[in-house]
């Protein structure tokens, strides 16, 4: 059972730690909120009250099977270029994908899906979404002719803006009254994933998003959270997953982003100690000693130095990402190697491939959305057919409890799904409140 959340009103100070929560029957009431300066605000019941736009999101999202959070407390780690990815190999492998993004002030999604420039066009339903053609991968299996193509349709700030270098100067309730907009009025028929896309951190976007799809997500719902290995990562990304676990939101797993530098030995580029270019010589080296490296090996590096777990989890040989992973309870998703072709993709606004991807990132996003595909329909009712399990990947993390109640693949939960309600802890107040 999840408790249900309500709306905070406007407090004028912070909470004190002993407070009961503005939503509480006890708001403005308790003993605790004796002298508090909020306790007029709390009282008059504000906080009890739930917004109608939350009833107005769960009815239009009604026909969306499943919808996906891709968050990240830290910047930069490649939240958008996972979140586009995820949707266009989902979208590849025949499901109908939608994808939102709320990053009002720093929009990617329409440059990372090769859409920029189009428009979005208003009705009396609503908003429509610009929708993108995407080829299918073998194995997808969705109803209709075997060549048809997979449907991704993308919402952005980014269609609103008179031109693509704009800058959005607005204020908090601004931007949350825009996520509303988008979460009420673009139409997006039926969907079998809905992806939202989130600027990093856990402020103002974060909080509209889950307040207003609290009656919408249903048990195999959740948010996938994305870092990079180095501590400076971690380190707001366990912000973001103290987040999910304050506001009920489940974790369907963490991805490591730039887990290394792969790059293929035929096109990588050698300089020597004066900074000259080598590569031919190199290459000539190669072919002479052994022909096939240069077509089968790839140079490999680890970039970013990896942060550090707790002891016991660093006892048990897990360290960086997955490390975390295990101590918040929450499933490991895989890595994602960092790939010149991962930007490449990006900056086109292409599907990356395993054929396009000689450093690994196609084949390894490849696994990542069968392994997404897997958890969101367990029952196999994705119509997307796999050949075998993907090893690695997915796996899960093996501590008995976590953010989520229980751990491992989602789909290897019970039916119920949903984070355990809260009990007298510190967090029951957050929750609470929220």
């Amino acid at each position: 059972r999840t408790r249900q959340r309500h709306s905070m009103p406007d407090l004028e100070h912070p909470e004190p730690d002993n407070c009961v929560g503005p939503s509480s029957e006890q708001a403005g009431k308790a003993s605790a909120c004796e002298g508090c300066p909020n306790q007029k605000a709390c009282a008059d019941g504000a906080g009890r009250e739930e917004d109608p736009a939350v009833a107005q999101v769960a009815a239009q999202l009604e026909r969306v099977k499943r919808k996906v959070l891709v968050l990240s407390g830290k910047g930069g780690v490649g939240k958008s270029t996972v979140a586009s990815q995820l949707a266009f190999g989902l979208a590849a492998r025949g499901l109908r994908v939608g994808l939102l993004d709320i990053d009002i002030c720093g929009p990617s999604a329409p440059l990372m899906l090769g859409v920029t420039g189009q428009s979005v066009h208003s009705s009396a339903s609503g908003w429509s979404p610009v929708w993108v053609d995407v080829p299918q991968v073998k194995g997808a299996s969705p109803p209709g002719p075997d060549d048809e193509d997979g449907e991704l349709g993308v919402m952005s700030i980014g269609f609103l803006l008179p031109g693509s270098d704009d800058a959005v100067i607005w204020r908090g309730p601004r931007k949350n009254g825009l996520i509303k907009q988008f979460l009420t009025d673009v139409e997006w028929g039926g969907l079998d994933v809905l992806l939202v896309d989130t600027p990093p951190g856990t402020s103002d976007e974060h909080i509209s998003a889950v307040q207003y799809l609290k009656r919408a997500l249903g048990p195999r719902d959740g948010a996938v959270v994305v870092t990079t290995p180095q501590e400076a990562s971690m380190a707001d990304v366990r912000k973001e997953l103290n987040f999910c676990r304050k506001t009920s939101l489940q974790v369907l797993g963490v991805v490591e982003n730039m887990s290394g530098l792969a790059l293929p030995l035929a096109t990588a580029r050698a300089v020597d100690a004066a900074g000259r270019d080598v590569s031919a010589r190199l290459r000539e080296a190669l072919l002479a000693a052994d022909p096939d490296l240069l077509r089968v090996c790839s140079i490999v590096a680890d970039v970013f130095p990896t942060g550090s777990a707790s002891a016991r989890h660093n006892a048990r040989g897990l360290d960086g990402p997955e490390g975390m992973a295990a101590e918040f309870g929450v499933p490991f998703l895989g890595k994602l190697p960092l790939d010149p072709a991962v930007g490449r993709a990006g900056d086109t606004g292409t599907m990356l491939d395993a054929v396009t991807s000689g450093g690994g990132a196609g084949g390894a996003v490849g696994a990542l959305c069968d392994s997404l595909v897997r958890d969101l329909f367990p029952d196999g009712d994705s119509g997307y057919k796999f050949s075998a399990a993907t090893p690695g990947v997915g796996a899960g993390s093996a501590d008995a409890k976590g953010i989520n109640g229980e751990c491992g693949n989602v789909a290897d939960r019970d039916t119920a799904g949903a984070p355990p309600a809260p009990g007298d802890s510190a967090d029951a107040k957050m929750q609470d409140s929220f």
